[in-house]
């Protein structure tokens, strides 16, 4: 089963690492995408520390991190296991995953 989740919103960071590790305990692929204001989840160390982000292929909207330069996140220092792409990221996760979930 591959597991898609795309994170709109940073309030729903316990909820998506909830959904994350379950996904990974039942030994499933996951793909996350973050989006809107969900790109702001890496600036937030601890959940980019968690075994199941860490888990995940993971990609952010490039849109979505410029959008948001002014609260403190910025492309540069982004981890190297986030692939900074765009909308074809999004549309590729759905296309290659069993299940989506938005939050």
């Amino acid at each position: 089963m591959r597991f898609g989740l795309v994170i709109t919103d940073e309030r729903y960071r316990d909820m998506a690492l909830s959904l994350l590790a379950k996904a990974q305990a039942r030994g499933w692929e996951s793909r996350c995408f973050l989006n809107d204001r969900g790109a702001l989840l890496l600036m937030d160390g601890d959940f980019m520390r968690a075994d199941a982000f860490k888990g995940a292929q993971v990609a952010v909207c490039e849109l979505s991190v410029e959008r948001y330069e002014d609260e403190g996140l910025k492309l540069a220092d982004i981890d190297k296991h986030v692939v900074i792409g765009g909308q074809y990221q999004d549309a590729e996760l759905v296309r290659n995953c069993d299940r989506v979930l938005v939050l």
